[in-house]
């Protein structure tokens, strides 16, 4: 009976464990992202993993203010047209996905908000928990952080090369000036090189790095200036739901809304 005692006694300490870890752990995700609205992300899980792989690390963070406006539009056409409208999520974008896919193609739908909450919390293997996770901390910055602040976060930790992290350290490094002065040309061309940093050099661009870059440049144009003040994201807002009401009615469905 004395054994029976003591193994339920440990059994039900190592449930408490569990319990209280689980706890622990969620509580932290929640935590982590409220702290990074204010505190710079000092380093990342990708980081970690490409010094353990030989690779240095060469980042230096900088504000939004300090980053050439050309960059910002740049990646805004290149990567998420909806920045400002979404709340985390482009339906649409994911829609035209699973209809590429049915065609055999692939085309992404990851928001620069997922590809953020990716960046900075969670590592580079694609996978569903990964995935999941992503969802989730996207959520959450999407609640604690402006828009304003999921751009600059994102400009600053994204992978732009071996070992290279970050606006600042790309324009160094390829163009030997700081990412306030780079031309909207090579802020097309550093935008061109994000979907595979470690096999495109901004430098010395391709003849696809080179096109690409010229169509990244023609819709930054008409994109302009992105601009974070509260009228120009309610504008945005307006916009994309419109958009996303015409789309649901076409596609008859009934996506629900991530507010």
């Amino acid at each position: 009976m004395k054994r029976k005692k003591n193994k339920k006694t440990r059994f039900r300490k190592i449930v408490k464990i569990l319990i209280i870890s689980v706890l622990g752990l969620l509580v932290m995700s929640i935590l982590l992202p409220l702290l990074y609205r204010w505190v710079n992300p000092p380093i990342t899980i990708l980081m970690i993993s490409r010094k353990i792989d030989g690779y240095e690390i060469r980042k230096q963070w900088v504000d939004i203010e300090d980053i050439s406006p050309s960059l910002v539009s740049c990646v805004v056409a290149a990567e998420d047209n909806n920045f400002l409208g979404h709340n985390g999520f482009d339906f649409g974008a994911i829609q035209k996905a699973i209809d590429e896919r049915k065609k055999g193609r692939f085309r992404g739908a990851s928001t620069i908000s997922q590809q953020t909450a990716k960046n900075v919390f969670l590592w580079e293997t694609s996978s569903w928990l990964r995935k999941g996770l992503e969802v989730y901390f996207t959520f959450w910055i999407e609640r604690f952080w402006s828009k304003k602040r999921i751009m600059e976060v994102y400009l600053n930790v994204i992978e732009m090369g071996g070992g290279i992290y970050g606006v600042a350290a790309a324009s160094e490094v390829y163009f030997h000036k700081t990412a306030k002065k780079i031309t909207p040309y090579q802020s097309a061309l550093l935008t061109a090189a994000l979907p595979s940093p470690l096999h495109r050099n901004p430098a010395r661009p391709s003849a696809y790095m080179s096109s690409r870059a010229g169509q990244i440049l023609a819709v930054s144009h008409k994109i302009g200036k992105v601009k974070f003040d509260k009228e120009s994201i309610q504008k945005a807002q307006k916009r994309y739901e419109k958009r996303e009401d015409k789309r649901r009615k076409k596609n008859g469905d009934n996506i629900l809304k991530i507010n």
